[in-house]
């Protein structure tokens, strides 16, 4: 890749939108996310019609068979939040009938307790026939999914888009599910994908037995420069091999695992070819730069672009055939 003058415009680009966000920011973005969150939630308990439709006979069956299995989720498990309005704002008819046949499937044996929860998606520590598993609840009842449109436009795996909110939901879930296949068969540090079915996806759990592993936004690193070098290699590997970009690369969406840290949350990266692919890419490797900034490493984010883009990766080989 010898020309690199189309990425000054984007680059520019960038650095002028992310100050003009940081001067009109006048709360924390945890904090407003989680009053939105919160807003939210008691809009969907007024708005709920209950779960009356379990007694329904083509139903019951179905509730009674799994209905053990959810038990961690019903509120006997030993976390606050875990009751029956959660439960009433997450399993919905169609999320049940998702888990039914993963549960049929043998892929999930019980769900434990949450782990993560988010404007997309709530997170459950999950049992199955191979041991823990992360068991990744799409949210289908709200309209946040109109929002990522922009990740799905644009690549070709996804055509014949339809905008209807259940579509959409679907449609990101087999995105996220199909991402993280294509970075693990490049040998990136993602959580192994194990299975999904409409709005659920099953996934690698990491963590212990009580608690998810914490986030890299989260923990002292104790040598930030071997993290930054690898998480550089992260993003040269998914653009330069495995032809995608993150679009969402930051501490927040990284875990810290085994004494490295593991990307998550990759359902909005796109293929190169996504019209918005540069844009994107620039982005995550501001992120990047940023993390190492504060963490004391003398960064450029003109040398971290180059490097991306010209890495030498002829040490790297796919694992397995692509799809």
């Amino acid at each position: 890749m010898g020309r690199h003058d189309d990425w000054d415009e984007e680059l520019s680009k960038d650095t002028k939108q992310r100050r003009n966000n940081r001067r009109r920011r006048k709360i924390s973005a945890d904090q407003e996310y989680m009053n939105n969150e919160s807003s939210e939630f008691i809009k969907s308990l007024d708005s709920s019609k209950g779960t009356g439709w379990m007694a329904e006979k083509k139903y019951k069956r179905m509730f009674t068979e799994i209905e053990e299995g959810l038990s961690g989720v019903l509120g006997d498990g030993p976390f606050e939040w875990v009751d029956r309005r959660v439960f009433d704002a997450v399993f919905d008819r169609l999320t049940l009938m998702s888990l039914y046949k993963l549960m049929k499937s043998g892929l999930i044996d019980t769900l434990d307790f949450p782990i993560a929860r988010g404007k997309e998606a709530h997170v459950f520590h999950g049992t199955g026939e191979t041991g823990p598993v992360a068991v990744k609840i799409f949210h289908t009842s709200n309209a946040v999914f109109k929002n990522l449109v922009q990740y799905i436009e644009g690549d070709p795996r996804f055509g014949g888009l339809k905008r209807r909110h259940r579509d959409l939901v679907d449609i990101w879930v087999r995105k996220e599910f199909r991402n993280l296949s294509r970075l693990e068969k490049w040998g990136l540090a993602v959580p192994k994908p194990l299975g999904v079915h409409k709005n659920v996806l099953v996934m690698e759990y990491l963590g212990n037995s009580t608690a998810p592993s914490p986030r890299l936004r989260d923990v002292k690193v104790i040598d930030p420069a071997a993290v930054y070098e690898e998480l550089l290699e992260f993003l040269a590997v998914t653009w330069q091999k495995a032809n995608m970009v993150h679009g969402d690369f930051s501490p927040y969406n990284i875990m810290w695992h085994g004494d490295r840290p593991v990307v998550i949350d990759v359902g909005q990266a796109v293929v190169q070819s996504h019209p918005k692919s540069q844009e994107f890419l620039v982005r995550d490797v501001t992120r990047l730069v940023e993390w190492a900034n504060k963490n004391g490493l003398e960064i450029e984010l003109a040398e971290a672009m180059y490097d991306v883009l010209e890495m030498d990766l002829s040490h790297i080989d796919l694992i397995d055939e692509e799809e």
